[in-house]
């Protein structure tokens, strides 16, 4: 079957879905159509926050937003001026989407249920006559004198322009789809991991959070901050998740085999923690009764055994030598890790098609009018907290308000 339409979109994902209403709704009449190789639509979005969909996050300064990204920082620094996070909260209270703000800045619909931004989505696309078609792989996708041409088993698709979401890869075949048109693309490598230690005793404390803490890859001169989480397998929570984004091309170089130092008391340095441990020093309380930092005390005893200090010693009692111990322990904590666990539902991965081929004002590729990008198969990738359903619904914006602007143009 042949078929002509203005817009196809690859990918009826997060990105995909958005970028067709953007399109939808900044060219009235467009001929728009999704193709999805899935049996269902928005599937990252159903399964993303424990099926709550962490939407976005408050954070809406572009500078301070796009820190946020591992990859893509300064691309899309410039994309947050076009569409931000207080852009799309805006588009979802338009259209009767309440949020709800939790302290580390997440935003959640307020019915904690992910179908509530699924149904927006799909409400919208019925509204603008947007057909989403499931179960259409797309096996190639060439320019042609009028533009693009798509083909599926089923269908011959001509179109003015094709916006490309389908999303990271795990592998480099993943890519496949693009092989003819030589576009530069990052290998990807997972990111937004846990972190193995098989062989660490702290996992028996499997369950103990710090609220903050800091992680560090020994040898790196930066470090991640945040909650940490000690599981049964290691380390887990968001300064691990964190550490594991901004090194993750650093950890797959070191094949995930590597020291990791911990500060328990979250960014404090040597002096600072000296000097909070003078006033306990003429103290008679044990030190095992006394956690400090808001370490909780089962790890704080863990800290202390590590440290070889008795139980029954008391602050008074710390000598030189120990005192050193136990600061070093607290600031500079070692641990190996062996090995890493993804989330294989919800893999984020780094790398992707080279930023360096995509124009920032329209998402358009450099090299080929009318084909658009937008999400995680472009070589962007952010930390946990809402960061990259954003990167997707910015760059879907800036592609649907773009992709037949030269049409437009023209006529």
């Amino acid at each position: 079957m042949k078929e002509t339409v203005d817009v196809v979109v690859i990918g009826g994902g997060a990105a995909g879905c958005f970028a067709a209403i953007q399109a939808g709704t900044h060219f009235p009449g467009a001929r728009i159509v999704i193709l999805e190789r899935g049996i269902k639509p928005l599937a990252k979005v159903k399964i993303s926050g424990g099926g709550r969909c962490n939407v976005t996050n408050s954070v809406s300064d572009p500078t301070e937003l796009s820190a946020n990204y591992p990859r893509g920082e300064r691309f899309l620094r410039k994309a947050f001026y076009s569409f931000s996070s207080a852009h799309m909260i805006q588009w979802l209270n338009d259209r009767g989407i309440e949020l709800r703000e939790y302290p580390d800045g997440c935003l959640f619909p307020i019915t904690n249920d992910s179908q509530t931004i699924i149904d927006c989505f799909l409400n919208e696309l019925k509204k603008l006559k947007i057909p989403l078609h499931l179960e259409s792989r797309v096996d190639t996708v060439q320019q042609i004198e009028s533009g693009w041409e798509v083909s599926t088993p089923t269908r011959v698709i001509t179109c003015k322009s094709v916006i490309l979401t389908v999303g990271g890869q795990p592998k480099i075949s993943g890519f496949q789809l693009l092989n003819q048109l030589d576009l530069k693309i990052v290998s990807p490598i997972p990111s937004l991991f846990t972190f193995n230690m098989p062989n660490e005793p702290i996992r028996e404390l499997m369950g103990v959070v710090t609220e903050n803490a800091s992680v560090r890859i020994v040898g790196e001169k930066w470090s991640t901050s945040g909650p940490l989480l000690i599981t049964h397998w290691g380390m887990s929570g968001p300064a691990v998740l964190k550490c594991s984004a901004f090194g993750a091309r650093i950890l797959e170089e070191k094949g995930y085999r590597t020291p990791i130092s911990v500060n328990w008391t979250g960014v404090l340095k040597q002096d600072d923690v000296r000097a909070a441990l003078v006033e306990w020093k003429s103290s008679n309380k044990k030190l095992l009764n006394t956690p400090l930092f808001q370490i909780k005390s089962r790890l704080w005893t863990y800290l202390l055994s590590k440290c070889e200090l008795h139980e029954d010693l008391r602050w008074s009692e710390l000598g030189n030598r120990q005192e050193n111990k136990l600061i070093e322990v607290l600031i500079n904590d070692l641990y190996q890790m062996e090995g890493k666990t993804t989330f294989k539902e919800e893999f984020v991965t780094a790398g992707g098609i080279d930023l360096a081929e995509i124009e920032v004002k329209t998402m358009q590729s450099k090299r080929y009018r009318g084909l658009f990008f937008a999400g995680e198969v472009m070589d962007i990738d952010g930390v946990t907290g809402g960061f990259n359903f954003q990167a997707a619904w910015t760059t879907a914006a800036i592609a649907g308000k773009s992709v037949l602007l030269n049409q437009m143009e023209e006529k």
